[in-house]
């Protein structure tokens, strides 16, 4: 699909970024480790489960904020903010934070920035 422009991709709500912002991390982290080691899918499925959870989400997004730029801690604000129901399982704080990371990720997947998604994505997951 053709990308969007910035003005196009902020009409849409946080919480619609973030929906879209969701399946595009969770791809990240299940090519992630796919590629870290071949496992079997029920050991794959297990680490999976711990870094797409909203407390893991939480602690990469304190990790990616000094590396965002202007628009892109706007957008993540406006995740963060978003007026959603916080499932009993999490914290409110942690659940506001990676409804954020989510609108983040989702906005620049509608963007074309599949460079700066990367990016983000390997400074959550560096090297060793």
């Amino acid at each position: 699909m053709e990308p969007l422009t910035q003005a196009q991709a902020r009409q849409y709500s946080p919480l619609a970024l973030a929906f879209l912002g969701d399946s595009v991390y969770e791809i990240l982290v299940r090519e992630y480790l796919v590629r870290e080691a071949n496992r079997p899918a029920a050991k794959l499925h297990e680490q999976k489960i711990q870094l797409v959870c909203a407390a893991f989400q939480a602690q990469a997004i304190d990790r990616l904020l000094p590396l965002l730029t202007e628009e892109e801690t706007a957008v993540y604000k406006r995740g963060r903010n978003a007026n959603n129901t916080v499932p009993r399982h999490t914290s409110a704080q942690d659940y506001h934070k990676a409804t954020g990371l989510e609108a983040l990720f989702g906005y620049l997947y509608l963007l074309g920035e599949q460079a700066r998604l990367e990016e983000l994505f390997a400074a959550i997951f560096p090297a060793e």
